[in-house]
């Protein structure tokens, strides 16, 4: 009989890490511990935390931070008591949740806690967002987050941050999701989602309150191969209004260079917007907004270039089987009608994958001006990236010779 590799994500790993955790800072006389309990949650008369880790066959464990307090310098961390997924409400679950499950909806949050006034919904596939965006009501937040890369949505976090109302559930549940996180569920959503018995519903109440959690600093460890830690403040974005950007100018070889149009109000928006949901992607990374909604999302590649590319390349791509399946109820890869495939691509095409008039975000300075010409190339109006780089006039130039707007934030946002 051929083995049964499915048997391998079903199992309900055991694990041997022990039931509390304490981290101890120690200068000389001086000791600051911070102390951890593990999280375990109860699902079919089974008390267990996580099922895995990353993969099965990894054993893994969640600690929540339950008391102690650590200051280094200026900086010190998150108090104990201000807890989101390690506390989450385990509403449904079909079975205990995994590493990604948590880091995904993590992730989510991590992006979410920057958008307070309007309705937003993050969609996170393999601890990267496929699709943010900001509306006026939840279920059309979600709609366009969903279509925005309706492929890689599939199987992923979905993370919103208003209570969840029927017309919401209704839209989630024509699609497959893993979790759904959310601070609050309308009469009548769960029973929507009780057909979907492998659904996660995660009830965190404190989204409510995530915009307590802008600035918040904790350590983030990690490992290395050798057993050694290298450990580090969670980095906290600076630039989260207009006044903290700045127009791009720069000086070189004795020549001053400074960008000729200032951005809109609506470019700022779309810049601002993007610049937070690229605190939540895997560098190096390029994207695309328009209309508070991501575009094109470049992450994890080895150069600007390629990156900005990657994202411009997904925006083509994602257009298309957005249009093919509106139009046609199909993916446009499973589309075989090859004249009206053809006519996609045209209407794509002239549109330059939904590109003219976007944001181009990117979480570091452009070494040369062949990565923001990327984006010119497609018609972006407005660039926001950190500047500093001895080629920073490079950019400025290419972005006058198109009358792009382009501002810097001071600060990269590396994620690794």
């Amino acid at each position: 009989m051929p083995q049964d590799l499915k048997k391998m994500y079903k199992t309900i790993m055991d694990d041997h890490f022990t039931p509390a955790m304490e981290i101890s800072f120690v200068d000389g006389d001086k000791r600051q511990t911070l102390f951890y309990e593990k999280v375990t949650w109860t699902i079919d008369d089974i008390r267990k935390g996580l099922r895995y880790g990353e993969n099965p066959g990894q054993e893994a464990v969640l600690y929540k931070l339950v008391n102690g307090n650590l200051v280094l310098g200026e900086t010190g961390t998150i108090l104990p008591g201000k807890y989101l997924v390690s506390d989450a409400e385990l509403l449904q679950s079909g079975k205990h949740p995994g590493k990604t499950n948590l880091t995904d909806a993590d992730n989510a949050l991590n992006i979410l806690r920057y958008f307070v006034n309007q309705p937003a919904a993050v969609i996170v596939k393999h601890n990267n967002p496929c699709g943010v965006a900001l509306s006026d009501t939840l279920v059309d937040a979600y709609l366009k987050a969903n279509i925005a890369d309706r492929i890689a949505a599939f199987g992923g976090c979905i993370a919103l941050n208003r209570s969840v109302d029927v017309s919401t559930a209704e839209a989630i549940s024509m699609q497959y999701a893993e979790v759904v996180v959310a601070p609050e569920f309308e009469e009548g959503a769960m029973n929507i989602f009780a057909k979907k018995k492998n659904l996660r519903v995660m009830k965190i109440k404190n989204i409510e309150k995530l915009h307590n959690f802008v600035g918040e600093r904790f350590v983030e460890f990690k490992s290395l191969i050798d057993g050694a830690v290298v450990a580090q403040w969670s980095f906290v974005p600076q630039a989260r209004s207009k006044k903290d950007l700045r127009s791009a100018e720069c000086s070189y070889k004795g020549t001053n260079y400074k960008i000729n149009r200032e951005p809109t109000e609506k470019e700022y928006e779309d810049m601002l917007f993007g610049w937070l949901v690229e605190a939540g992607v895997t560098s190096n990374s390029v994207i695309y907004v328009k209309d508070k909604v991501t575009v094109g999302i470049g992450t994890g590649e080895q150069d600007r270039v390629g990156v900005a590319e990657i994202a411009r390349d997904k925006a083509y791509r994602k257009l298309a089987d957005r249009y093919c399946f509106e139009q046609y109820g199909i993916s446009y890869n499973d589309f075989t009608d090859k004249d009206k495939k053809a006519e996609i691509d045209q209407r794509v095409a002239n549109e330059k994958g939904g590109l003219i008039g976007a944001a181009m975000v990117s979480d570091a300075f452009f070494p040369f001006r062949d990565g923001v010409d990327v984006g010119i190339r497609e018609g972006i109006s407005c660039v926001i990236q950190p500047g500093g780089s001895e080629n920073d006039f490079q950019s400025i130039e290419a972005c006058n010779e198109a009358g792009v707007a382009m501002v810097y934030t001071g600060q990269r946002s590396f994620k690794h």
